[in-house]
């Protein structure tokens, strides 16, 4: 038994209630909800989605942790996919959305700003890790904390993890997260307080927290709006869900994504034309074959790539009025000068 399997034991290892209703663990292709018929359950755009996600997951094989949720009538969110939704299991890098949540609460609270310096020392650059800060060769050096984040979020920089850890160590990293309610979105402390590992989630817990992100419960205007401006960004994360889309297609996704060892998972917002949000997934999963295998060609990363555009245009004709609408910011390519 690995240590991602014992995290699940004493959870609940398929999904339960879903708005406050009892729910199979996957919406099975064509099974209609209660009052609805076989047809219209295997139109209707959660209908779409499960299908969508049974047939690539199935594909892909190994072991899925999921939870997907199209907005419904009012807004509230109707479950198209839970499946393990309740398993405590390693986020990876999906957790670097918690972590930034945990600092900018800390901005919204006037203990931190994004313009003050972190500084950025040679011993505290993660060699050979994913993104700038190794690449560099100048250190000692500083950065601003909203380059971090920005870094953090969008080329999932591994540094930045240990930057943000400056500001706010584990301890106080948890405590924030679990005052939010997502008391099993947790990072994993080591001797040093101001490092840890990025821990653990559940998919009910990581797509209710995008769920309050995007509903503006969970932090300031200007904090929520600079978080998912930088998941929905052309640099954040391209290889998955977003990966045979448009740029406008991708500006409408906000997303991040996580990966090691043999998982490789991704969570995120799709938002309609008016920039709602219309769809909220969270795709953990581990188990399958070419583990050493960290690009585009990973069966679980082609996967994801397959559901992104069958997910968007099973949402096509939805809206979401209740909710805040968030238009991406504009995207203006240069040439330099």
């Amino acid at each position: 038994m690995n240590r991602r399997t014992a995290l699940g034991l004493g959870t609940v290892a398929t999904a339960g209630a879903v708005l406050g209703a009892a729910s199979p663990a996957l919406a099975a292709p064509g099974a209609a909800p209660r009052g609805a018929s076989h047809r219209e359950a295997a139109g209707s755009p959660a209908g779409r989605v499960a299908e969508a996600y049974q047939r690539e997951k199935t594909r892909a094989g190994g072991n899925w942790y999921s939870y997907v949720s199209v907005a419904g009538a009012g807004g509230a969110p109707q479950a198209a996919v839970q499946e393990r939704a309740d398993t405590v299991v390693e986020a990876y890098s999906v957790n670097k959305i918690a972590v930034a949540v945990a600092v900018l609460d800390k901005v919204d609270r006037g203990l931190l700003s994004l313009d003050q310096r972190v500084e950025v020392t040679g011993a505290i650059v993660v060699p050979g890790g994913d993104g700038i800060f190794g690449l560099d060769n100048a250190y000692p050096s500083s950065v601003t904390l909203g380059h971090a984040l920005a870094a953090l979020l969008t080329i999932s920089d591994d540094t930045a993890v240990r930057l943000c850890g400056l500001v706010c160590p584990a301890a106080e990293l948890n405590q924030i997260l679990v005052a939010k309610g997502f008391p099993n979105t947790q990072v994993e402390p080591v001797a040093n307080p101001n490092r840890f590992f990025l821990g653990t989630s559940t998919a009910r817990e990581t797509h209710d927290l995008l769920q309050s992100l995007v509903a503006g419960t969970l932090l300031s205007p200007a904090s929520t709006t600079f978080l998912i401006n930088s998941l929905r960004s052309p640099i954040a994360f391209t290889d998955g869900i977003r990966r045979t889309m448009s740029s406008d297609e991708r500006a409408r996704i906000a997303t991040k994504a996580g990966w090691f060892a043999d998982a490789r998972h991704e969570a995120g917002i799709i938002f309609d034309r008016a920039g709602a949000p219309v769809l909220t997934y969270v795709l953990f999963a581990d188990g399958q074959a070419d583990a050493g295998n960290f690009g585009a060609t990973h069966p679980a990363v082609q996967a994801r790539a397959a559901m992104g555009p069958k997910f968007l245009a099973a949402v096509s004709g939805v809206t979401n009025a209740a909710a805040p609408a968030r238009r991406p910011r504009v995207h203006r390519p240069t040439n330099g000068g």
